[in-house]
């Protein structure tokens, strides 16, 4: 970053979009009307037939907390140097008047706001024409970052241009003009919004194939290796638009703020063309496989859409659609490996992730901390929800643990295993990383998806490796 500051009393005018702020309030407010009001999103057509001002003036009507963009520091900083320093500062914008007050009102530096009515879209020439008919050609200095700006960076006395696009970063390298640069591109917050780490939960799609005893069976291998494959990029898919459209919850939450939309690091065009690539490739897998897979994925991500949009809100039904997502899991495996799912097995995954679900809640919970409220949260839940969540989550445990004791014991069991009472061990492991699990909760230790925990806590480790050991040695000892 250069940080020299202007030299001249000229007014100084900056961009809002992609400028002030790591994002665009247009998109923003897409997604917060999407949350907020999705029964008016059928109008959209009508809007943007009516023009681009008319859409940005729709879409402002959304709740709207200033306090949660992601601010430029840099450009923020620089802007209250000039505040103090006597200059005139007006914020001139594209986005809408009531949006860009907002913004003014929040960080308290602009003498005066430049903004989009319902009938003027106050872009590039607009704009430029507004700003000449405040001060004069020439006698401005601005702060832009897109290919709109250009026009506005050439007449300015003295042009900044932060964090620009490809138009303007060729326009800079052609002028000179100074620069303000944010480290780190895109690819690394954009792997971090597909939440790999997440793909171990479908892991579950090779349970089938392993409780068949089929382990060397290459078809059904393959079969449950592209089904893992394409699994993982539609819950990518789902990742991105649950994100996009939970922005507001985000950033009020201390850690999911630092999340590559919540935050800025990622632009919400970029998401939506990795979510679009990532959910056809994912239906391009699955329609090589069984069909009855692709009508299990389509239900994944139908559940997984209702439930980013309002599911996840609603108390209870929450924690139990959770649960079905990851049996559903479980029935793909069995669907792409040919192997018939259990009626044991599909108990036993719905009373243990319910449990796993409730952990989840109780934690999110528990972060909020005393006063938690609905509408705070973004759940279904209140601070006195948090017994009960406790109490539901161990007991939906020891059912799956009850579960498990009844299949070892069944007819099936002794039929397939050559030693069934060596899986008998399998009880006591599975109910100890449960109420471990619940005490570290209530212990205000866990801090993660509970899931993934599992997945990388050596202990759950431990006892799901020596699991593995007994339950081959009942099948083939």
């Amino acid at each position: 970053m250069d940080a020299r500051a202007p030299q001249t009393d000229n007014t100084i005018f900056v961009d809002l979009d992609g400028t002030l702020i790591r994002s665009d309030l247009l998109w923003e407010t897409l997604f917060l009307t999407l949350r907020q009001r999705p029964h008016t999103l059928h109008r959209l057509p009508r809007w943007l037939a009516a023009g681009k001002a008319r859409l940005k003036a729709e879409l402002a009507a959304v709740e709207f907390d200033a306090a949660l963009l992601p601010y430029r520091e840099d450009v923020v900083a620089q802007l209250r140097q000039a505040r103090a320093d006597g200059r005139r500062i007006v914020l001139a914008t594209g986005a809408n008047e009531k949006l860009a007050h907002a913004v003014a009102t929040h960080l308290g530096v602009f003498d005066a706001v430049m903004a989009s009515d319902d009938t003027v879209n106050l872009t590039a020439e607009r704009k430029l024409d507004r700003i000449i008919s405040d001060c004069g050609e020439g006698r401005f200095d601005y702060l832009g970052n897109s290919h709109e700006d250009i026009c506005l960076l050439d007449k300015a006395d003295e042009a900044t241009v932060v964090v620009p696009d490809r138009a303007a970063d060729r326009w800079q390298k052609r002028s000179g003009a100074r620069r303000i640069d944010e480290d780190g591109g895109w690819l690394r917050p954009a792997i971090k919004a597909l939440r790999p780490h997440q793909w171990m939960k479908n892991l579950l799609i090779f349970v089938p194939m392993v409780l068949s005893q089929e382990l060397f069976n290459l078809q059904m291998l393959a079969g449950a290796m592209l089904a893992f494959v394409s699994f993982s990029l539609a819950a990518s898919a789902v990742y991105i638009g649950n994100d996009l459209v939970d922005l507001a919850a985000d950033r009020k939450h201390k850690s999911k703020r630092h999340r590559p939309f919540a935050s800025g690091a990622l632009a919400i065009p970029t998401g939506l063309k990795l979510a679009a690539g990532l959910l056809a490739t994912s239906l391009a897998i699955a329609w090589i496989l069984p069909e009855h897979l692709l009508a299990v994925l389509g239900l994944y991500l139908v559940t997984t859409t209702a439930y980013s949009l309002f599911i996840k809100r609603m108390l209870l039904i929450d924690v139990l659609v959770l649960a079905g997502l990851y049996t559903m899991r479980i029935i793909a495996g069995s669907e792409a490996s040919g192997v018939e799912t259990s009626f044991w097995l599909l108990a036993f995954s719905l009373f243990f992730f319910l449990s796993l679900a409730l952990v989840k809640r109780f934690t999110e919970l528990q972060d909020f901390g005393t006063g938690a409220h609905r509408s705070k949260t973004g759940r279904g839940y209140v601070d006195a929800d948090l017994e009960t969540l406790a109490q539901a989550g161990l007991a939906s445990g020891f059912a799956a643990v009850l579960v498990l004791a009844l299949y070892v014991d069944s007819a099936e069991v002794r039929q397939q295993f050559t030693e069934p009472y060596l899986a008998w061990a399998l009880c006591p492991l599975v109910l100890y990383i449960i109420v471990r699990i619940w005490i570290l909760a209530r212990r205000d230790e866990m801090h993660e998806d509970p899931v993934v925990f599992i997945l990388r806590d050596w202990r759950s480790q431990l006892m799901i490796g020596l699991g593995a050991v007994m339950f081959l040695a009942a099948a083939y000892v």
